[in-house]
């Protein structure tokens, strides 16, 4: 298969084929016309082949040994490498973002396929736990022995703001390929040619690695029918979602209303408050000003971690935060956004806020059709308990400053808060007992709490938490970026008194390892086929 060409077909048991369904054309937000060639929807009988392939292939994939799927992991990412400047020009042409975030995007997406090969390797994953069995006590404990196996194929959906790292071998394709698991994966309307072409990379990483065709899927075609379809399908077990809340919530609520539920693993809404907290405003609101700024307008204000919502004590120290900001921002030019969908969206939602009667404009860049220009705006704590509006995400570069009398009112608007991806807490040692009263109820409130920092920017590593309560995710317990992230597509098994035979080899004794009763109960881990305890 020519990882290079983009003809518009959908990717099935390793072939191209042409959907029957409407047409669909990539749009360029930077130029606003329509690109070539047309993208046809599949129909239910290829969603049912795809799903159906994935199912087969189940069995075998998971077999495979850890290094095995580590080997396959590394080769989708040199297989996305070989594609060079055709998907670099492709991705800048369908997103309107400039080169070197589409560079510094693949660099993150190679990254996350190498960092969960490093994950199969190092084989903590397995979360081996082993209860020797006890025959002289009363009454006798059998042999006991736990591994995490993967649940089966999952259903993966593209996000619109990242077309490569939150796309078809973004971290929920990644995750779910390292747990074992075969993928099908809708790609997103608004970047067609980049999800084909990556689509056709995992294909050929397929190929070289001699695994069934079934291990990966790429679906065509936009609206909500597909992906309805897709999640109803029998042979999925699981979702990954990056999307809108509207989105999310009705795939959960297809999943839900399967004869067999799954879970929907989906990523939906924040708008990550900054609470400024006394001392550090005083201290230094000039400088806080400009790095939220900066952070505001990051890739047009299109991230999940955009710092939508900034909190603070009413005074000079945030007269001169709002003042500078907003000098900083006034003078920002609108930039191409994602999809005129988005842009659309962004206009009426800054619309709204501007036209509010208890808002104030505290900055607002002139504003193009397609396009998203900073905005700023202002109200009071009071105002923003008593209308839950105010507290919607806006997606794109605007954020709302809330001002409170004190900082019981500033807990107050804290309490109020949905749940969130991120908080942010800029202080400075003086803040220490400050924050230190706020810290539990943000932990109730965030996956990821920050100090002196700014939310945007999502390290991929092992601790980071890319999730949250509800609504940023559908479960607070996940996250879709860092090795964690191979946990939602992964379930226990518990083998009682099984023969070593019978036993998969990641759970059998070996001579290095001490299996005394009563000195190796509870979790283990093997690493280069030694079985120790964690």
């Amino acid at each position: 298969m020519n990882t290079l060409a983009i003809t518009g077909e959908a990717l099935i048991g390793g072939v191209a084929v042409k959907g029957s369904g409407s047409a669909i054309y990539a749009y360029n937000p930077g130029l606003q016309q329509q690109m070539e060639p047309a993208f046809h929807a599949v129909d239910l009988q290829q969603i049912d082949q795809a799903c159906r392939l994935a199912d087969a292939a189940f069995d075998q994939f998971r077999a495979l040994s850890d290094e095995q799927r580590a080997v396959f992991l590394e080769t989708i990412a040199e297989q996305i490498m070989a594609l060079g400047e055709t998907l670099v020009e492709r991705v800048m042409a369908e997103s309107g973002l400039p080169r070197l975030r589409i560079e510094g995007e693949r660099g993150r997406t190679v990254g996350q396929l190498k960092l969960f090969a490093s994950l199969l390797r190092e084989g903590s994953w397995h979360d081996v736990r082993i209860d020797p069995a006890l025959p002289e006590r009363t009454p006798p404990r059998p042999d006991l022995r736990m591994r995490m196996i993967p649940v089966g194929p999952v259903a993966v959906f593209a996000a619109s703001n990242f077309p490569l790292a939150f796309s078809v071998a973004g971290g929920d394709t990644a995750s779910a390929l390292a747990a074992g698991c075969p993928v099908v994966l809708k790609a997103h309307s608004a970047h067609p040619g980049t999800s084909e072409l990556v689509g056709r990379a995992i294909v050929k990483a397929v190929e070289l690695c001699g695994l069934p065709a079934g291990v990966f899927a790429l679906l065509t075609g936009s609206g909500n029918g597909i992906g309805q379809e897709l999640v109803r399908h029998p042979a999925i077990k699981a979702v990954g979602f990056t999307g809108s809340r509207s989105g999310g919530t009705a795939l959960m609520a297809v999943a839900a209303a399967r004869p067999v539920p799954i879970p929907v693993y989906a990523e939906m809404s924040s708008i990550n408050p900054v609470f400024l907290l006394p001392q550090a405003l005083a201290a230094r609101a000039e400088d806080i000003a400009q790095g939220f700024a900066a952070s505001l307008v990051l890739g047009v204000g299109q991230m999940c971690t955009n710092p939508g919502l900034v909190i603070g004590i009413d005074g000079p120290d945030l007269a001169r935060f709002t003042a500078t900001a907003a000098q900083a921002l006034a003078g920002g030019a609108a930039c191409a956004m994602l999809s005129s969908g988005i842009a659309g969206s962004y206009a009426r939602g800054i619309h709204q806020l501007e036209q509010h009667a208890d808002v104030s404009t505290l900055a607002l860049a002139g504003q193009e059709a397609g396009k998203g220009a900073p905005a700023l705006f202002r109200t009071t704590a009071a105002a923003f308990l008593s209308q839950h509006a105010l507290s919607e995400e806006v997606f794109g570069p605007a954020s709302l400053v809330v001002a409170c009398r004190d900082l019981a009112e500033l807990h107050q608007v804290a309490e109020s808060l949905e749940g969130q991806l991120t908080a942010t807490l800029q202080m400075d040692a003086a803040d220490l007992d400050t924050a230190q009263a706020l810290l539990p109820l943000l932990e109730r409130k965030a996956g990821r709490i920050l100090a002196n920092g700014y939310p945007t920017g999502v390290e991929v590593c092992s601790a980071m938490v890319h999730g949250g309560p509800f609504p940023s995710t559908s479960d607070g317990r996940s996250t879709s970026v860092g090795t964690g992230a191979i946990n939602r597509f992964l379930r226990p098994v518990c083998y009682q008194n099984l023969a070593q035979a019978l036993l998969p080899p990641v759970l059998r004794d070996n001579s290095e390892a001490d299996t005394g009763a009563g000195t190796n109960a509870g979790r283990w881990h093997r690493r280069d086929g030694v079985l120790t305890r964690a």
